[in-house]
């Protein structure tokens, strides 16, 4: 469908997904060490700045995506600085948080769907900007 925000960011998520399941799983298995908590910072916060690229992507977009991204920006930044700072409140926070961004973005891929199927805006999603 030519999209290509769509396609970096499902296959840059999908692999984040990966690459922290290895970071948590491998060393457990042999293969490797635990991360320290300034390296595990540093990979979250590098996935903070690459959301926040993809947030600046949005805002020729819809606002759901928006507030998707602007959330997941936030997200990433609390979870690198919750390991930086062995701060305990920090990651509680975060996982609030990254419900609220996970809920959002049900939202906003349902209304993508249903709107798509129905040819017309069924779900709202925030005035889409015309390129």
């Amino acid at each position: 469908k030519n999209n290509t925000f769509g396609t970096i960011a499902f296959t840059s998520y999908g692999l984040f997904w990966l690459s922290l399941v290895a970071i948590i799983i491998l060393p457990g298995t042999g293969f490797g060490l635990p991360p320290k908590p300034a390296a595990m910072s540093a990979y979250l916060a590098m996935w903070g700045l690459f959301s926040a690229l993809l947030f600046i992507g949005t805002l020729r977009l819809n606002r759901a995506l928006q507030l998707v991204f602007s959330l997941l920006t936030v997200f990433f930044i609390l979870l690198a600085a919750a390991e930086v700072s062995s701060i305990p409140i920090l990651k509680t926070i975060a996982g609030y948080q990254g419900m609220a961004c996970g809920l959002v973005a049900l939202y906003t891929g349902a209304a993508q769907i249903v709107n798509e199927i129905y040819g017309r805006p069924v779900a709202p999603l925030g005035g889409i900007k015309k390129a």
